[in-house]
Formats: C-alpha cells, sequence, structure tokens
C-alpha cells in the first residue's frame, strides 16, 4: 500500500481533492483512506461509505486506523473526483471553541496535560482502479491533491462545531468543480507523520441508527426550544433561511431547566456549554448544514440567532448497530427499562465504549467487563471489544514509562500497570485524597483479563485468549506488587457509584485479584502452560485463604457466616456478599450460611444498594441462589435506587448513578440488569464458550403475563417464550441442533435444524 501522508500544514479542518481521468468503466475499485484526527470522503458527488467519526479512536502514536471501501459504483469512465475532509478529533484537539473537560476542582492538578499527537492534520489515501482487460490503475495521496480550509473553523471533539457558510465547498467532489484557486497539498515531514502503526480497521463503523426529528416545544429568553424526544449522540442536521452573516446557534442539552429551557448544567460538575454555530451564506436562501467532525449528545436544543428553522433533525449515531438479542414482555414497565438502557449503551458505542456522551467522553475500562454480558446479550460486540482489548493491549505500561507528579518530578507508574482509560488522551495518575486512585483502579485494568473472558464465552474465539495472555499476565505481576500487609488490594475506588457510599475497598478489590488469577488460570489450561496453571492457582489459593480467614466471620445478629467489611466493625453489604459467591471463594460448608447473608442484606434495604462494580455481582449471585422475585421486585420500584424510577423520571437514556437530575443522564455503567432479562427472565445461560452447550430456565415474575426472548449465539438462533395458562406459566424453546442444551423440568424443548 502506498501510504503517502499529506497536509496543508494547518491545525485547522481542510478539504483534500484529486481529479483524475479513467479510460473506461472499471470492474471493481478500492479505495482505502485516513484522516486525522476525523475524515469523510466523497467520490463524485456521493458520500463514501456509510460510516462517521473515522477513524475510531486511537493511541495514535501507537495505532492509526484506516478503512477500504468499495467504490466500484461510483466511479465513471472519463474525469472523476475524490474529496476527502480532514477535522481535528483527538489528534490534534481544539479546546478554542465550545465546552473542553476540565477536571473537578476537587482532584489535584493535572501535571500530565494533554498532548497533541502530530503537528498538523494529516490525510492520505489509496484508489486501486481494476479493468475488464486485467490492467488497473493507482491514483494516490500526491503532488496532484489540491487543498484549501474547511468551512468548519472549530470542531471540538466534545462537539462543538463553528461552520462558517460562504467557507464551505459546496460540490467539490463533483467532477466539473474548478479547484484552480486551491493550493497544491504538502507532503507531510516526519514531524507530521503519525507514529502509530497502520491497520485495518476491523471494528464495525460509526452508522446512523434513525433520524430524530426536533419538535418546538416553546421559546425561554429568547431562544427556541426544541425536543428530539430521545437523547442520543447525534449529528446535528439543519436547514436556516435568513440574512447572510446572521450566525444561529444550537445549544445541545440532556435536560429541561425549571423554565423550561435547555439545561447545560451537570449536576455537581460543571456548564456543558457545547454549541453548534452556523454562519449564513447567502441572504433568503434555504441553506441546509450538518455537524462534520464531531457529535453532539442530548435531547434537546435552544435555538438563538435571527433566523428561520426550516427544519431541525438529528441521525443518533453507534457502533453498536447490530441486534443480538431482542425482548418483549406485556409488563411496559420491562420494556421501557430494557429500552431505555438498550439507548443508552448505543449513544455510548463510537469507536470506543465512553462512559458518558456528554461531560468525559472518555474510555473508561470497567464497563467492557462488567456489561460485558449484558451488552453482547443484546448487541454482536465481538469486533468493538476486539478493539477496545487491543487498545488496553496497547496501553499497558512498561518500566521505562515516565509521568510527572505534583513537584513536577518524573516517577514511573509500574511495569505492567493497565491504565483505568484507553486509549487515554488525559493522563490523571495522580491519587485523589480520600478516594484512592483514577488512573490504577483493578476493577478497570482487570478488563484486559475478565473482559476478555466474557468475549470467550460469548463467541468460543480462542485467539481472544491468546491475543491477551501475555498482557493479563504482566498485570497480575504488577497487582502482585500493590498487595499490603494484611494480604489486600485497597487504593482503587471500591464499590464505585454506590449510593450509600460504602466502599468496601479490601473486600472488592482482594476479589477481582482473586478473579484475575483464577480466570488467567483458566486461561493457561486453554493454552496448554501446565507450569503457569500451577502457579497461578497457588497464588488463588493464598489470596482465597487470606481472604476468608480475615473476613468471613460469625455474625451472632444473623446467625450465619458472613463476609464482614474490612475495617467497619462488622457491617455487611450486599456487594461484599455477592461478590465471593460468584467467584466461588465462600467455602463449601459456608455457603448456605453467606447466601443467607446476602438476602438479608437484600431485604434489609429492599431495594439494590450497590455500585456498578458490585451490581452485577448482587444481581447475577442473587439470580443463581433463588432470588428472582426480589430482582424483579427491586427492577421496578418507583423510587431510587431503581431502574423504573429512571422511566417515572422521564428519562430516555439511563442516568450515572441511582438519583433524580444525576450528574450524566446518558451512563451505561449500572445497566447491568440487562444480562438478567436474557439469563434470568428468558433463562439462556452458556455452559460451554460460544453457547456450544447451554441450560435453559426461565423465570416469570409477578405482574408479567408472557415474553417472548431471542438470542443469535455463534451457532443460531436461541428463541424462549413463555405466557400463563390457568395462572401458571409455560415455556417453549426453541434451540438449533448445532447446540447442545438442558433445559429444567418446565420448559418444552423443539430443535431448529438448518434448511
Amino acid at each position: 500500500m502506498n501510504v503517502n501522508w499529506l497536509t496543508n500544514r494547518t491545525k485547522q479542518p481542510f478539504y483534500l481533492r484529486r481529479a483524475f481521468s479513467l479510460k473506461e468503466q472499471p470492474v471493481s475499485a478500492a479505495l482505502t483512506a485516513c484522516g486525522l484526527g476525523q475524515y469523510n470522503a466523497f467520490l463524485n458527488g456521493a458520500r463514501v461509505g456509510d460510516a462517521y467519526l473515522e477513524p475510531a479512536w486511537t493511541d495514535y502514536d501507537k495505532l492509526v486506523l484506516y478503512r477500504t471501501y468499495d467504490v466500484t459504483e461510483l466511479l465513471r469512465a472519463g474525469t472523476n473526483a475524490l474529496l476527502l475532509e480532514i477535522g481535528s478529533g483527538w489528534y490534534l484537539w481544539d479546546q478554542s471553541f465550545g465546552y473542553s473537560f476540565h477536571f473537578p476542582p476537587f482532584m489535584p492538578p493535572n501535571p500530565n496535560p494533554y498532548l497533541p499527537f502530530g503537528e498538523s492534520l494529516v490525510a492520505f489515501f489509496e484508489l486501486r482502479v481494476f479493468y475488464a482487460d486485467g490492467t488497473q490503475t493507482l491514483i494516490c495521496s500526491d503532488e496532484a491533491c489540491r487543498t484549501k480550509p474547511h468551512g468548519v473553523l472549530h470542531t471540538n471533539v466534545y462537539g462543538s462545531e463553528w461552520i462558517k457558510g460562504a467557507s464551505l465547498a459546496r460540490g467539490a467532489s463533483i467532477p466539473d468543480y474548478d479547484d484552480s484557486a486551491w493550493d497544491a497539498a504538502l507532503a507531510a515531514d516526519e514531524n507530521e507523520i503519525p507514529k502509530g502503526s497502520l491497520a485495518e480497521a476491523g471494528l464495525p463503523p460509526v452508522r446512523a441508527l434513525r433520524r430524530y426529528e426536533a419538535e418546538e416545544i416553546g421559546q425561554v429568553n429568547g431562544r427556541r426550544i426544541y425536543d428530539l424526544g430521545q437523547n442520543i449522540s447525534g449529528i446535528l442536521e439543519a436547514e436556516v433561511r435568513g440574512q447572510a452573516g446572521t450566525t444561529v446557534n444550537f445549544y445541545p442539552a440532556e435536560k429541561l431547566d425549571a423554565d423550561g429551557g435547555a439545561d447545560q448544567m451537570a449536576k455537581n460538575w460543571m456548564p456543558i456549554n457545547n454549541v453548534i454555530r452556523y454562519e449564513i451564506a447567502e441572504s433568503g436562501q434555504v441553506e441546509r448544514f450538518t455537524q462534520h467532525f464531531t457529535y453532539f449528545s442530548g435531547r434537546y436544543f435552544a435555538v438563538s440567532g435571527e433566523a428561520e428553522i426550516i427544519s431541525l433533525s438529528a441521525l443518533a449515531i453507534s457502533s453498536a448497530w447490530k441486534r443480538a438479542g431482542s425482548f418483549n414482555c406485556d409488563d411496559e414497565r420491562y420494556n421501557k427499562i430494557y429500552k431505555l438502557i438498550e439507548k443508552t449503551v448505543e449513544a455510548n458505542m463510537l469507536g470506543v465504549h465512553t462512559d458518558c456522551p456528554t461531560i468525559e467522553r472518555f474510555a473508561w475500562q470497567e464497563p467492557n467487563h462488567l456489561m460485558a454480558p449484558s451488552i453482547f446479550y443484546m448487541k454482536d460486540g465481538k469486533a468493538l471489544w476486539e478493539k477496545f482489548l487491543r487498545d488496553l493491549r496497547l496501553a499497558q505500561h512498561t518500566a521505562e514509562d515516565r509521568f510527572r507528579d505534583m513537584r513536577g518530578k518524573l516517577f514511573c507508574p509500574g511495569d505492567g500497570l493497565v491504565p483505568s482509560q484507553a486509549p487515554c488522551y488525559i493522563p490523571n495518575v495522580l491519587p485523589v485524597p480520600g478516594l484512592g486512585s483514577f488512573y490504577d483502579i483493578i476493577p478497570w485494568g482487570s478488563t484486559c483479563i475478565l473482559g476478555t473472558y466474557w468475549h470467550y464465552l460469548f463467541y468460543g474465539d480462542l485467539q481472544i485468549v491468546r491475543d491477551n495472555y501475555d498482557t493479563g499476565w504482566r498485570y497480575l505481576e504488577y497487582l502482585k506488587t500493590k498487595v499490603n500487609a494484611d494480604g489486600f488490594l485497597n487504593h482503587g475506588l471500591g464499590d464505585w457509584g454506590n449510593p450509600e457510599n460504602m466502599l468496601v475497598r479490601e473486600n472488592v478489590e482482594t476479589v477481582f485479584l482473586y478473579a484475575d488469577a483464577l480466570t488467567l488460570a483458566s486461561f493457561a489450561v486453554l493454552l496448554d502452560k501446565p507450569e503457569d496453571v500451577r502457579e497461578l492457582r497457588a497464588f488463588a489459593d493464598r489470596i482465597k485463604s487470606n481472604y476468608n480467614e480475615k473476613l468471613l466471620s460469625f455474625d451472632e445478629k444473623l446467625g450465619a457466616w458472613c463476609y464482614h467489611i474490612w475495617g467497619e466493625g462488622g457491617a455487611i453489604s450486599q456487594t461484599a456478599e455477592a461478590l465471593p459467591l460468584f467467584w466461588g471463594m465462600v467455602p463449601e460448608e459456608r455457603e448456605r450460611d453467606v447466601v443467607k447473608a446476602l438476602r438479608a442484606a437484600l431485604e434489609e434495604k429492599n431495594c439494590f444498594m450497590a455500585g456498578e462494580i458490585g451490581l452485577p455481582y448482587v444481581i447475577q449471585s442473587a439470580r443463581r441462589y433463588g432470588m428472582n422475585e426480589l430482582i424483579a421486585r427491586f427492577v421496578t420500584r418507583e423510587t431510587h435506587p431503581s431502574y423504573y424510577a429512571f422511566v417515572l423520571d422521564g428519562e430516555t437514556t439511563l442516568g450515572e448513578y441511582w438519583e433524580h437530575n444525576p450528574s450524566s443522564h446518558c451512563h451505561d455503567m449500572m445497566g447491568h440488569i440487562i444480562e438478567w432479562y436474557y439469563n434470568g427472565l428468558a433463562g439462556i445461560r452458556p455452559l460451554k464458550p460460544g453457547f456450544a452447550r447451554v441450560r435453559i430456565e426461565p423465570y416469570l415474575p409477578a405482574g408479567m403475563n408472557s415474553f417472548t426472548c431471542s438470542y443469535e449465539t455463534p451457532k443460531g438462533m436461541i428463541r424462549v417464550r413463555a405466557h400463563r395458562r390457568d395462572g401458571a406459566p409455560v415455556f417453549t424453546a426453541e434451540i438449533p441442533e448445532s447446540i447442545r442444551w438442558e433445559a429444567a423440568e418446565n420448559v418444552t424443548v423443539s430443535v431448529s435444524r438448518k434448511e
């Protein structure tokens, strides 16, 4: 492949155009392209592909992704024109316009700020054309390319964009467009060429899921207020008419304030003062414009400016556009919760898995194992997670890596450390007094092991284990250096998001140390590494023994053995009981007691009183030990903490914490209940990797009289249906013949055969 990086030697967005001639209609043609930070490609007046925000975000010093498109149908004999438009993205973060993330004041100043990846924006392309006679033509990014500044003056990765209508090169991808006034493109020099290795993008592109038409719902403080009806990550599209030079401003927001205005204030945080600004080019003409290089997040828009709004709509975009499963029932509460979480997942899946599309847009890693089963049941996550895990491998630190401390001196984060974000553009490596480290957090870094585990369980591809085994081994070796004198880990965030702030660090983080070692040992078995198996199991046994010795004790009030919270004088919590139950740390003779303690902790609170780290294990341990009735009750509570409470609050995506008006209204980190929809209600549970063997054990809760659920496994579609007959639940399941299965006694199974 001919990789000739071109630039116009600027940090601002620009166009790159190449006119060329073909001797005849080709039989096939492929365009390979990349532009950093973000690019769009057009050929003969048509958009190339259906992707947005290409390429997916990476650490550009280590990896740059390109994509290849079949453009056969877009070419023609004679004159053709290719147009690339290139914007800033994370490659050269433009912080001069609109909202840009800043750490909150309770955190220490960060001496390790964002660093640009190059000195200017760059792009390359290669167009390979094949003719019927066997000959071919190669058109590359070279000195024949022309360039000019883009009509997008500023584009901020957090959603703001300033578009000058008169400067847009409308029609530049049409062959007869006159580019004689454009400048010659420049070859990128050594300081401008990206350092990262080039690779074909294997993950699904960001695509438009659907269009939402905005409805004007009023005016507040001179601004017109519009409602899309759904909180999304989206591309704004609008038609306006007014006087040339008039500026129209669109302010996105997730919620409305008390006066009905678009509220850009993130609770307890900061204003998210994003704006998409358009300057009208011609008086009296209808002008259509769209965002080019970034995306907004929100449901509402406030619009200012003396112009007529002909139309206002938005494309909801996501990398998670391919569904794997579906669930529908006659109890609308469950359906609304499902939709709430699915829309949240979609809005946070854009080449990376963001924590939220509003405040941070960081690729925090913990949901890539905690939310993995929930997302894998809903969406095809195979290629997405392969990319996420690759990002983690590239982010793992070596002994040579250095950062600055508060005094400006160099320090080493530690060989093998897997940071909490990948890619990480603003490394906040300093622990926060009283809170712990936000950079070195074991349930976050453990995605390199546990995210691999869930991927292998769902998709059965051993290559994911091969790819990530060494990273997991090095990470575990790093964690061993952090074990304290009591045999615990306690330097991270614990059960982050717990409504009562019960972080239980020693309990939580040490379980993950055990889970990492045990899971890595299972990988060593798969990879035929017997010495590693012995070493890993021995280490896991030592962790387990110490954990039970110091945390498992008899509770007089409960009349049972249970896990007490380290340093809390005999207190228990849902998370403290559920985690060791799930990971098999409980001695067999104490298991019944700990289950009793978990039920007692659940019944005492009458809700899920757990943060994002403990919640999936609370739900799944409760399901495993026959507490589905409690789960169903808690899911449909009408007050927080509850999923249904968000529905009653009028939310269309899941909030960050269990509260009304959370800081972020679009966080998928608490969406673990979806896993229970599939393996609890529908009862579809993998017993072997890739669903080679399954168990079907459904549950029909009170208030629900029927449901249908389907899941597309790697071996075919499983369908489970339920209804009531004379008050009793009746379950049927359809399973492909390629899957071995077992089922509960009350399930009628039919085997489907391939046609």
